[in-house]
């Protein structure tokens, strides 16, 4: 594989996942951990992504407030369009983070009423800021890889909580694993979230789907909606379908 394809596949898992591992990539492209560093230092010399130990970030998700690098902005829009139609006045809504997340608060009925509970600083600010909900930031550690607070405080606080709606973002999702993520501490706080609440709704691009993470947040079938921005006919989701209502 060429350099210029396999920093290409190297974008498209950072945008999709928002992290990445070199010891992973070193083995979906089948080339050495020094490869992949070479390559993530020129991506992260070009201003593509942001390096860290062990990986890099999306630029994109962790500077969410500048529209114009927002992946696939467009469909995490139309993602919040739907969400919006499950919304009325008095719910207790639980939401998680991440760049669609923050889309799905910018386009939140700006007269709807009630409380909003949220683990993640930045959907709590955008909710405060364009909505009448009452917003409630639930306080723990900030991780600083997925922007969402952390840890026994938080989930002791999400204990508490009996929420009509979790919406949340997701790293994977397939119809055999389930919900699946990469982050020990957020897999913790995620099935905190679908405990305390009603009933749960994943919100994902298409894109993501039939991916898998290393560690199980719930099955396929502990989740009532999946919001995607494709038609809810579209082939790639119809497997989900059998299981649960896709919008």
């Amino acid at each position: 594989m060429l350099k210029e394809e396999r920093q290409a596949f190297i974008m498209k898992q950072i945008n999709l996942h928002n992290k990445v591992l070199s010891s992973d990539l070193s083995i979906q492209l089948s080339v050495s951990e020094d490869t992949i560093r070479r390559d993530l230092n020129e991506l992260a010399e070009t201003g593509k992504v942001l390096k860290v130990y062990g990986g890099a970030l999306s630029k994109s998700f962790n500077y969410p407030f500048q529209p114009a690098d927002t992946y696939a902005r467009d469909s995490k829009k139309e993602i919040a369009k739907k969400v919006a139609k499950l919304m009325h006045n008095g719910m207790v809504i639980l939401a998680g983070g991440g760049t669609t997340m923050i889309e799905v608060a910018r386009n939140m009925p700006e007269h709807l009423t009630g409380t909003f509970f949220t683990v993640s600083p930045l959907v709590a600010l955008e909710m405060a800021e364009r909505s009448s909900l009452d917003v409630i930031l639930i306080g723990g550690r900030l991780s600083k890889d997925s922007h969402i607070n952390t840890g026994a405080q938080v989930i002791n606080q999400l204990s508490e909580i009996k929420a009509d709606l979790c919406l949340l973002g997701t790293n994977g999702l397939s119809v055999d694993e389930g919900v699946t993520d990469s982050d020990w501490e957020v897999v913790q706080v995620k099935k905190a979230m679908i405990k305390s609440s009603q009933k749960t709704a994943i919100v994902s691009i298409a894109e993501k789907l039939n991916s898998v993470q290393k560690m199980t947040v719930c099955p396929l079938g502990s989740v009532h909606y999946l919001i995607t921005d494709v038609d809810p006919h579209n082939d790639s989701v119809k497997g989900y379908s059998k299981s649960i209502e896709v919008i």
